[in-house]
């Protein structure tokens, strides 16, 4: 199916008011969702484990990071763990919608320097006391109140990783946050994400991207599929070479690792 209809998927009143909500001021929609962030097989409240105690929090995060990469699930999470540890020691990282940190913290503890950005408070102030727990010092936090929080960012960044955190919103949104995060990385630099693929989509019933989303991501407002030529759509004019697409795990995912080039 041709990718160049940006409102593929998406049908009736009720869509099209929530696109239309979504381009005016996506944040506070997001913002009332993703304060509950996937925990490997199942999501938690960042507000909830803020009252745990650090031995509680510890035990309950190291538990969530081995779920979500060990076992049936190395083939969701552990396999870019165990690929990317190493590339990115070293590299400066900004982790897009950071969530519980699975990812950032991991890569953290194996020598990136790391900043979260994330629109949920409470997300930030779980990260901020987990890496103290957990002695991690080569991170940086930063909340993303709106798309003007960007340019406030701090520098550039070898590689910029999204998981999963820019298909919750429609394409020109999208697009206008991922331009702004560009300005942050230079040639050279590496533009990391996983989204879903439009197989998924085609397979789970062509829903609307409003009812998409609530099916897939418990409640999200919006979820759209991606390809490769979608996403260089959502980039340009930005060039990138292509070092990895696919898409894994029976089609629920997929994944894309670009370079940046002159």
């Amino acid at each position: 199916m041709a990718a160049n209809n940006l409102r593929e998927g998406t049908e009736g009143n009720s869509a099209r008011d929530v696109e239309q909500a979504l381009n005016e001021d996506p944040f506070p929609a997001l913002r009332a969702k993703w304060g509950v962030v996937p925990a490997g097989l199942s999501r938690s409240s960042t507000s909830e484990l803020l009252t745990l105690t650090d031995q509680e929090l510890l035990q309950v995060w190291t538990g969530k990071r081995a779920a979500a990469t060990t076992g049936k699930e190395f083939a969701v999470r552990g396999w870019y763990h165990t690929l990317y540890k190493d590339v990115l020691r070293g590299k400066s990282v900004l982790d897009v919608g950071s969530g519980l940190g699975l990812d950032g913290i991991t890569f953290a503890q194996h020598g990136a320097r790391l900043t979260f950005l994330d629109l949920v408070p409470s997300n930030l102030e779980l990260l901020e006391r987990l890496c103290g727990l957990l002695g991690v010092e080569n991170v940086a936090f930063h909340y993303l109140e709106s798309l003007d929080s960007i340019a406030a960012l701090s520098g550039r960044f070898d590689v910029i990783w999204c998981q999963g955190s820019l298909i919750n919103t429609p394409f020109d949104v999208t697009r206008r946050e991922a331009q702004a995060l560009l300005k942050h990385l230079p040639i050279g630099g590496r533009w990391i994400e996983l989204a879903y693929p439009e197989e998924r989509w085609l397979r789970e019933g062509r829903l609307g991207f409003d009812e998409w989303g609530a099916k897939t991501d418990g409640g999200a407002p919006w979820v759209e599929w991606y390809d490769i030529a979608k996403l260089e759509r959502r980039l340009a004019p930005a060039d990138f070479d292509v070092v990895l697409a696919f898409n894994f795990h029976h089609d629920d995912f997929n994944w894309f690792d670009l370079l940046r080039t002159a």
